[in-house]
């Protein structure tokens, strides 16, 4: 998964430079994946969906690893909108199974604490594929050899995961409990959610094109990307001990306050330290916020939490359509990141607030 969604950001600056992509294009191709995470999300808590979530979870990620190496074949715009909405469609199914799934499983040995195992997947994803796109394009590699590499990589883990997931009788996925209506503190984190979801988008999807857009930290380019995959994958098992100690209500707060230092330091500080301090609270912050973002909503709900992951899924999804298309539109009028930027530190701001208010407190 941390491939399937994130190669994108390392990959965009060589197909803007090749296929003369403008910002705003870009964009909307990064907010196609994120229309389809959106779409997967809400239909993922359909009664239509049923079976076995293992065998969902397996689909959904042979679906990301396919259209992840399919985008080596494209040449049109419409059908590089179609590949990146089906595999956004994917992730999200991978994210609301897995996450109910595993954490259920966990929760059922009395494990819940290697939860942070299974979010740092992500993370390891991202370093992987910062590592295959950096070696790749050092013996000259094109972004199509990129993208193809990036699927067959992912097919492999695909087997990993089929062998390492046991085949157990799961509970019918069409029968879903759902949070207590009027639920105001579970309301509350869901668009804290949302706000999340817009305010790290931006940096995650234009990060690596910032960098390559300055002489002065162009250098850092093959790296940057591998700093935010090697900070996040250790970073579940630091701010899921935090939350333990502080709430997942404050522990939300405190990721978004030092994400949104992160998003400012990409477009204030571009030297090497800041752009190195940027991608390090990037990733050090945003898979955080996910894993206490899903604790937290299990937390509020009884049964099966289907239902509530997809609801703050296709909160998060919604943030994320609206960030990078607002971020490349406004970029080609100003040719500066700098207002999206400042306008993302607001959104984490205020999800930072309604964290609080919405996220259990005690652990």
């Amino acid at each position: 998964m941390g491939i399937g969604r994130f190669v994108y950001t390392p990959i965009l600056p060589l197909m803007v430079e090749d296929l003369g992509m403008t910002k705003g294009a870009a964009g909307l191709l990064a907010s196609a994946n994120f229309a389809g995470y959106l779409a997967g999300a809400l239909l993922a808590v359909t009664p239509t969906v049923r079976g076995s979530r293992r065998t969902w979870l397996i689909i959904a990620l042979t679906v990301s690893s396919l259209t992840t190496g399919a985008m080596a074949f494209a040449s049109s715009d419409v059908a590089f909108l179609a590949l990146r909405f089906a595999g956004g469609v994917a992730s999200a199914f991978v994210l609301v199974f897995a996450s109910a799934l595993v954490l259920d499983r966990l929760g059922a040995a009395g494990r819940s604490g290697l939860s942070a195992v299974h979010f740092a997947g992500v993370g390891a994803g991202i370093a992987l594929s910062a590592v295959i796109v950096s070696s790749l394009v050092a013996w000259g590699g094109g972004w199509r050899l990129l993208w193809l590499a990036s699927g067959l990589v992912s097919l492999v883990a695909l087997g990993i995961v089929a062998g390492l997931i046991p085949d157990r009788v799961e509970p019918a996925t069409g029968m879903v409990s759902r949070a207590s209506r009027g639920n105001r503190r579970l309301a509350a984190l869901v668009v804290a959610y949302g706000l999340f979801g817009f305010g790290y988008v931006i940096t995650a999807t234009f990060l690596v094109a910032i960098v390559r857009g300055s002489d002065q930290v162009r250098p850092l380019a093959p790296w940057v990307w591998l700093v935010v995959g090697l900070t996040a994958a250790p970073s579940v098992a630091l701010w899921t001990w935090v939350g333990e100690k502080i709430g997942i209500g404050r522990a939300f707060a405190a990721a978004c306050g030092m994400e949104a230092v992160g998003v400012a330091a990409s477009v204030l500080w571009l030297a090497p330290a800041g752009i190195l301090l940027a991608a390090a609270l990037l990733g050090g912050t945003f898979m955080g916020l996910t894993a206490l973002g899903l604790m937290g909503a299990r937390r509020l709900t009884h049964g099966d939490p289907r239902s509530t992951f997809a609801v703050m899924t296709a909160a998060f999804g919604f943030g994320q359509i609206v960030g990078p298309t607002f971020a490349g539109v406004v970029y080609d009028a100003t040719g500066t990141f700098l207002v999206p930027s400042l306008t993302a530190v607001g959104a984490l701001s205020v999800g930072a607030l309604l964290a609080i208010v919405g996220s259990p407190q005690t652990s």
